[in-house]
C-alpha cells in the first residue's frame, strides 16, 4: 500500500514535534550543512543528531547528498510549504465554523 497524503502529514508533524529537529530544519533551510557540523551545535552524540536528521529526511523536510566523506543536508522549502498549506486548510475549516456561528448569532 502506498503512502497517502495523510501518512505524509503524520510524518511531517511527528518530525516537527521535536525542538531539536525544528532547530535542525531552520539551519538547513538557511543553507546546506554537513551532518557533522550540525552535530557540533547540540549537546548530544553524533548518532543522536543523525537520527534526528533521518526523521526529517523520512518526512521529506530535508534531503541529504554525499560530498566525499561528508553527508550534506538541505531543507526542502516545498515540503515546508506543504505543511503550511495543510495548516491553512485546517484554519479555513475553523474560519468557516466561526462564520456559521456569527450567522446564527445574527439570526437570533
Amino acid at each position: 500500500m502506498g503512502e497517502t497524503s495523510e501518512d505524509r502529514a503524520d510524518a511531517m508533524f511527528h518530525a516537527l514535534s521535536d525542538r531539536t529537529r525544528r532547530d535542525i530544519l531552520r539551519r538547513v533551510l538557511a543553507g546546506e550543512h554537513s551532518v557533522s557540523t550540525l552535530a557540533a551545535n547540540y549537546d548530544m552524540s553524533f548518532a543522536a543528531v543523525q537520527k534526528h536528521v533521518a526523521v526529517l529526511e523520512r518526512a521529506g523536510l530535508l534531503t541529504k547528498r554525499r560530498s566525499g566523506r561528508e553527508q550534506l543536508a538541505s531543507g526542502d522549502v516545498e515540503a515546508v510549504r506543504s505543511v503550511t498549506s495543510l495548516l491553512e486548510e485546517i484554519e479555513q475549516v475553523w474560519r468557516g465554523r466561526i462564520d456559521r456561528i456569527d450567522a446564527l448569532l445574527k439570526e437570533t
